[in-house]
C-alpha cells in the first residue's frame, strides 16, 4: 500500500492520529468481516446438508430392501415426501420428482451422484441465484439404493447476502464511531499539551518564574513539563544574560563616553595648540581602548555563560579545580603559586565552570600583582568552603578598600597592567548568585588576600 501524498496527509497530530485509527479500524473489520461470513457461508451449507440427510432418512423408510429388489412403498402424503427426491436402485432410476423429466439437468445430476454408491453432495449452477445443492444417501445393508434429495439454495443465499449487507453497515458505523471518538480522545488528551505550550511561549516571553512541575500529571506529560521547565530555565538564564549585559554596558561604558564627549566639548571650544590637540587624541585613544576592552571583558563573560552552564546546580570536588587553575598560571607567569588544599574531600556546592569562574579572577590579579609567591587555601568552615588567595605583592590601597568591587574601578591605571576593573566585580556577583560571598580581607597587611565562601557540597 502506497502511503497518502504528502498534501493529503492532515496537518494536526489529531487528524493523523485519528486517520491512523480509523485506518487500524477498517484493516482489522475487513478481516473480521471476510471471516465472520465465510464461517456463515460454510454454516449455511452445512445446515441446508443436515436437512437434506435429514429427508434422506425419512424417504429411506419407505423403501424395502429386504427382496431381491429394493422398490418403494407407497405411505399417506406420498406426494409430499418425494418432492424433490430421487431414489435409484444400483443405477436404476426408480422414482424422481414429479416436476423433473428424465433428461433434465437435476435428474442428471442426481444420476452422477447415485452412481457414485457412496454419501456425497454437490451443487448444481453454483455461480446461479437458483443453486440447487443435492446429497445422496444410501439405503439397505449392501446399499442397494440410494436416495438423492434437492434443496434449493436461494433463501440459505438471501439469508447470507442479508447477513453480509448488515455486517458491512455495522462496519461503516463502527467505523465512522471509531474516527468520532479517536477525535475526540486525542482532542480531550492533547488539551493539556496545547495550554502547556501556550503557557510555555507566555511564560518564556518575560521570563517567568512559573513553571509545570510533575505533580498531578501523567508520566507523558510529566516528561514534557520536565523538558519545557528546564527549557524555560535556559531562555530565564538567557534573558537574565542579556538583561544583565545591556546594564552593565550601559554602566561601563558610561564613564569613557563621557571623558570623549568631554574632550571634544573641550577641544572644539576655541583653538588648541598642537600639544594640546595631541593630548586630546590620546585621551580619547585611551578612553576607546577602555571601551573595547570593557566590552571584549563583558561579552567574553556573557558568552561563557551562555556556554557553560553555571546556573545549574551540582557539586564540585575544590582542589582539582584550584590545582588546575594554578598549573596554568603558573606555566605562563614568573610568580610561583601554592595550593593548599589538604582534604582532597572537601566539595563546594557548585557547578565546577562556576568555581573556576569564580576564583580564576582572584587567582589572576594575584599572579598579576605578586612579587614572588601566591598562596591559594580551601578548607571547611561552618556552613560552608573557603578559599583564600594571597599574595605578596603592594597590597590594596586604603583609600581604594571601597571602591573594590565597583565594576570598571581601578587603584592605578598608569600600573602598568591592562584590564577593564571588571574581574573581582564579576566574582563577587556570580558567588552571590549561589549564596556565597567574594570579600577582601583588610587586615591582611602584607600584601592582599581575598576570600571566596560558597556552599557546602
Amino acid at each position: 500500500m502506497n502511503p497518502l501524498p504528502h498534501r493529503l496527509m492532515p496537518r494536526t497530530l489529531r487528524g493523523r492520529l485519528s486517520l491512523v485509527a480509523l485506518t487500524t479500524a477498517a484493516l482489522l473489520m475487513t478481516v473480521l468481516t471476510v471471516a465472520f461470513n465465510t464461517v456463515m457461508d460454510r454454516h449455511l451449507q452445512h445446515q441446508a446438508d443436515d436437512q437434506l440427510r435429514n429427508r434422506a432418512a425419512a424417504v429411506a423408510t419407505t423403501i424395502d430392501t429386504t427382496g431381491p429388489r429394493a422398490r418403494v412403498l407407497e405411505t399417506v402424503n406420498d406426494q409430499l415426501l418425494d418432492a424433490n427426491v430421487w431414489i435409484y436402485a444400483g443405477t436404476q432410476l426408480l422414482e424422481q420428482p414429479p416436476s423433473t423429466t428424465a433428461d433434465s439437468t437435476l435428474t442428471r445430476a442426481a444420476g452422477r451422484l447415485a452412481a457414485q454408491r457412496e454419501r456425497a453432495c454437490s451443487t448444481v449452477d453454483a455461480e446461479s441465484p437458483h443453486a440447487v445443492r443435492l446429497c445422496a444417501d444410501l439405503v439397505g445393508g449392501r446399499h442397494s439404493a440410494t436416495v438423492v434429495t434437492a434443496v434449493d439454495l436461494g433463501p440459505y443465499r438471501s439469508s447470507a447476502d442479508t447477513l453480509l449487507l448488515g455486517s458491512l453497515i455495522l462496519d461503516a458505523v463502527m467505523l465512522a464511531c471509531t474516527y468520532a471518538l479517536t477525535r475526540l480522545a486525542v482532542g480531550r488528551a492533547l488539551r493539556p499539551v496545547r495550554t502547556m505550550t501556550d503557557q510555555a511561549t507566555q511564560w518564556s516571553a518575560v521570563g517567568s518564574d512559573e513553571r509545570f512541575g510533575t505533580e498531578g500529571h501523567p508520566a507523558e506529560l510529566a516528561r514534557l513539563g520536565s523538558s519545557l521547565d528546564a527549557l524555560l530555565d535556559r531562555v530565564r538564564t538567557v534573558l537574565r544574560h542579556e538583561q544583565q549585559l545591556t546594564g552593565e554596558l550601559s554602566h561601563e561604558l558610561r564613564t569613557p563616553l563621557t571623558r570623549i564627549i568631554i574632550e571634544l566639548d573641550w577641544w572644539q571650544a576655541w583653538r588648541r595648540t598642537a600639544a594640546e590637540t595631541r593630548a586630546t587624541h590620546g585621551v580619547i585613544a585611551e578612553a576607546a581602548q577602555s571601551m573595547r576592552t570593557i566590552c571584549d571583558t563583558l561579552l567574553n563573560d556573557a558568552r561563557d555563560s551562555v556556554q557553560n552552564t553555571s546556573t545549574a546546580p551540582g557539586t564540585t570536588a575544590v582542589a582539582p579545580v584550584l590545582h588546575r587553575l594554578a598549573g596554568n598560571l603558573d606555566a605562563r607567569e614568573r610568580v610561583k603559586i601554592f595550593v593548599d588544599a589538604a582534604d582532597p574531600g572537601l566539595r563546594a556546592g557548585v557547578a565546577s565552570a562556576l568555581l573556576e569562574r569564580i576564583v580564576s579572577p582572584l587567582l589572576t590579579n594575584a599572579v598579576r600583582y605578586a612579587l614572588s609567591t601566591v598562596t591559594v587555601s580551601a578548607r571547611q568552615s561552618p556552613g560552608s568552603v573557603r578559599i583564600e588567595v594571597t599574595d605578596d605583592g603592594p597590597g590594596v590601597p586604603e583609600a581604594f578598600v571601597g571602591d573594590l568591587f565597583q565594576p570598571g574601578r581601578r587603584a592605578d591605571t598608569g600600573d602598568g597592567h591592562d584590564g577593564a576593573g571588571l574581574g573581582l566585580p564579576l566574582a563577587r556577583r556570580l558567588a552571590r548568585a549561589v549564596g556565597g560571598e567574594v570579600s577582601h580581607d583588610p587586615g591582611h597587611t602584607c600584601g592582599a588576600r581575598f576570600r571566596v565562601d560558597l556552599p557546602v557540597g
